[in-house]
């Protein structure tokens, strides 16, 4: 158990503002939260609840000339946030506070190699020559689990996978041992195996340093496998705070119950996923009562029209006291007995059904070679085979889930499938034409039958 008596990071009362045409709008509405040292607390909710803007208010991101940040206590250590320079917060980023951002191909330059932006972080804030910093780049990169460190730190991002950028950007991140680790969605494009492997990581370095962790996520598994505490958020409000274990056992809010009984492993293999209808209200149209009440099943007329009071948990309903902030914003709370995440059957047998129908999608022997060229002549010196013989099929009504460890080739085969990228060698067939034989008017044609949603919005809008 940890004391925070005394928190590495406080924060009361944050308000944060955006000047837009339509006027100023409140997009974090008085968010109080604390994380003491070798705590790790869990901010969740869903896209558009305020988790981000508030983890880039503690930081110090907020741009002056469009966002406005009012706190009645935002505090690091000793020193208070609100008053600090900007040019002392520059320092204080790396040491101090460091940040993981959720969208590693807008967060990692272009134009320098990977090891170059680690080492640059290095420099940065340590007195030490370029060869210790650039060791200590591909000695980062070796824990964060990208292979062959020594060859990959000379390559730039956009020779990386997603998940791989992913990992280069905790790289950087934890580079300079901070003691406030901030962590923006850091396992969303990495595969299962690498996340427990970032996981560990951070264990690791909290019981090496005491760091402690901000971790925001929509993944409700991790925070119960890594978080103490957990402050779940909606429509800029805090809704609830608690222990990670009585939020999942009994949760006091419908909006924390909704979330855990949307978790995809809660629902039996076959049966329709549980939903939260609706979606979080704009800054613009918060409502003057509850937030969450035109999405809640248990909403009463006094729900609509009267601000809703944040009532704090009584002193044992808590065990772990690392945080005063335990409560709830529900008028109903302690009324309603509302479910926590359930368990599932790991062995049920899925309702998919895998039958003979004709396939819609036929890939077969699909391969792609990437040229490995000298950086003068431009001379091919070899080539790297991202995808090696691919062969599936995909009946009409039917999902196929490709899975791998990142760096496998999953986004690659999908390009080919689209002929996004030109296949080395094999065939895709999309309801009996030859994709890969078409002609450029004749692939447009067809690529209004086949969509793809791509990993990384942020470089694709």
């Amino acid at each position: 158990m940890n004391d925070q008596s005394d928190p590495l990071l406080e924060v009361v009362d944050l308000t944060v503002e955006f000047g837009t045409s339509a006027g100023t709008l409140r997009v974090v509405d008085q968010v109080s939260f604390a994380v003491g040292k070798g705590q790790t607390l869990g901010l969740v909710g869903e896209s558009g609840c305020g988790k981000s803007v508030s983890s880039l208010a503690v930081m110090g991101l907020i741009p002056p000339r469009t966002g406005r940040v009012r706190a009645t206590t935002l505090r690091l250590g000793d020193r208070d946030l609100l008053t600090t320079p900007r040019s002392a917060l520059r320092t204080l980023r790396g040491p101090e506070m460091a940040m993981i951002f959720q969208e590693p191909m807008t967060s990692l330059n272009p134009a320098f190699t990977i090891g170059n932006q680690i080492a640059e972080a290095v420099r940065a804030h340590q007195s030490v020559s370029r060869s210790v910093a650039a060791a200590r780049a591909v000695e980062m990169l070796d824990r964060v689990g990208i292979p062959d460190p020594h060859r990959r730190v000379k390559d730039y991002p956009h020779a990386f996978s997603g998940g791989m950028r992913q990992r280069a950007m905790i790289a950087m991140a934890l580079v300079n041992d901070p003691k406030l680790l901030i962590a923006d969605e850091p396992t969303t494009a990495l595969d299962v195996t690498i996340q427990a492997q970032i996981l560990e990581l951070l264990r690791a370095l909290q019981r090496d340093t005491g760091m402690a962790i901000v971790f925001v996520t929509h993944d409700l598994g991790v925070v119960a496998d890594i978080c103490d505490r957990v402050v779940v958020m909606y429509a800029g409000q805090v809704v609830e705070e608690s222990a990670v274990t009585p939020v999942f056992a009994a949760p006091q809010h419908p909006y924390s119950a909704g979330l855990l009984a949307s978790m995809p492993q809660t629902t039996p293999p076959g049966e329709v996923l549980t939903v939260i209808p609706g979606q979080v209200p704009s800054p613009q149209d918060w409502p003057t009562g509850c937030r969450f009440a035109a999405r809640c099943d248990y909403t009463e007329p006094a729900c609509v029209d009267e601000p809703v009071a944040w009532t704090a948990a009584p002193a044992d309903h808590d065990d772990d006291h690392v945080g005063a902030g335990a409560g709830v914003r529900c008028r109903r709370a302690g009324s309603l007995v509302l479910a926590g995440s359930a368990t599932v059957d790991a062995g049920t047998q899925s309702a998919a059904t895998t039958g003979s129908a004709a396939a819609l999608v036929e890939v077969r022997g699909l391969a792609k070679a990437f040229p490995v060229r000298s950086a003068l002549l431009r001379r091919q010196l070899g080539e790297v085979r991202a995808v090696d013989g691919v062969d599936f099929s995909i009946a009409a009504g039917e999902t196929l889930g490709l899975v791998g460890e990142s760096g496998s080739g999953k986004s690659t085969v999908a390009r080919l499938v689209l002929r996004l990228i030109e296949p080395s060698g094999g065939q895709v067939t999309v309801g009996g034409t030859d994709v890969t034989g078409l002609a450029k008017a004749g692939l447009r044609d067809e690529r209004r039958e086949m969509q793809m949603v791509f990993q990384d919005p942020y470089s694709s809008l």
